[in-house]
């Protein structure tokens, strides 16, 4: 059984897509590309830029996003206007006419793909999507597994922990998924933050696994992730019983430079942690960069393999968004295929079994 931990479907991005209004979710969505993986080009003869335009140095909050007439376009592209001159950024693939993609799209590319079961994640570039995910995972059950998400910076408020109730308790959805960016509140809070105890217990009594991730914010460097990494790690000993997924696994930009991983002490112990899991998943990230069947990426793979076991590692997409780079039969098959390293039990393992164990699916 092959389970994708991390795929999406979501409404036509036009709209408000379960947001206030349209424009609160274009806010998300242009927060998303400041520092995108995805290529940008000028939209007048293709040249490649980077999308600095979007943001003022130093701001990393949503104060600091540029009046550019942030817009959706076709083509799988996000577009903007400066000084003149049209942009966008290629962030969904090109085939993607329109921003789009309903449960019946995933269910084709999962049949062509080889993949049996998808956990639906969210985050507020993609809407605010607890209806819409439990909507696909009534539809679809033995397919789908759909994961809630709040406005994170909030959630020492009544309204969320309301929302956290009827997500999961009226909308039936499984676990949470947690995108660690207070870029629309500001960043005074973590997610280990006293005041957020109340909305952690709620998440762990209703035994809703977590798949969290973490950004570098608000400095973008390797100062910023380790900073959240350790606010993570206290979440992780505050509730050494509950899962916690992390979700793109560990950045190998920061500790993978040399093509190995060398994780400082503490790091590794963190990732090490009985109660935390580690998404694999390089194509995203590295597709750009790196060649299908990305070598790179399976160096790191029995790299992580040898560090962790294969018992704590749970392959995940980014689907649909992923195909801007390959296919997402190549995305399982980097893996499927082109890993000799890995025994046929630690495939099924990393592939599905560890997942469909975390959520309770029937394998």
């Amino acid at each position: 059984m092959i389970v994708d931990c991390h795929a999406h479907v979501f409404q036509e991005w036009e709209g408000a897509c379960g947001h206030p209004s349209a424009a609160i979710h274009l806010k998300y969505l242009q927060k998303v590309v400041t520092r995108p993986a995805a290529r940008a080009f000028r939209a007048r003869d293709g040249k490649e830029i980077r999308p600095t335009m979007l943001f003022r140095p130093g701001e990393n909050t949503w104060a600091g996003l540029t009046d550019v007439d942030f817009r959706v376009g076709r083509f799988g592209a996000l577009c903007f206007t400066h000084e003149g001159e049209d942009y966008y950024v290629q962030y969904q693939p090109v085939g993607m006419q329109h921003i789009v993609c309903p449960p019946e799209l995933m269910l084709a590319q999962m049949t062509n793909g080889g993949v049996d079961h998808c956990v639906l994640q969210a985050g507020g570039g993609y809407g605010a999507m607890n209806g819409y995910n439990a909507f696909a995972q009534h539809q679809y059950p033995a397919k789908f597994t759909g994961l809630l998400h709040v406005d994170e910076a909030t959630a020492d408020s009544e309204a969320t922990l309301a929302e956290v109730d009827r997500a999961a308790g009226v909308l039936g959805l499984k676990g949470l998924y947690y995108a660690q960016d207070f870029s629309r509140h500001g960043y005074e809070r973590n997610v280990d933050h006293d005041a957020f105890r109340p909305f952690w217990d709620r998440i762990v009594a209703r035994k809703l696994p977590v798949f969290i991730e973490l950004s570098s914010t608000p400095s973008y460097d390797r100062a910023g992730y380790l900073c959240n990494l350790r606010a993570l790690d206290a979440l992780l000993e505050r509730y050494p019983a509950h899962p916690f997924v992390l979700v793109m696994g560990p950045p190998a930009a920061y500790f993978a430079t040399s093509g190995a991983w060398e994780f400082p002490d503490d790091v590794l112990a963190t990732y090490q942690r009985d109660n935390c899991w580690i998404e694999v998943m390089f194509p995203i990230t590295w597709g750009g960069v790196w060649d299908y069947p990305y070598p790179e990426a399976q160096a790191l793979i029995r790299g992580m393999r040898d560090l962790l076991g294969a018992s704590k590692l749970c392959w995940g997409s980014d689907m649909p968004n992923v195909e801007r780079f390959c296919t997402y039969r190549q995305c399982v098959d980097y893996v499927r295929r082109y890993c000799p390293f890995l025994s046929a039990s630690e495939k099924e393992a990393i592939l599905g079994r560890n997942t469909a164990a975390l959520l309770g699916l029937d394998a």
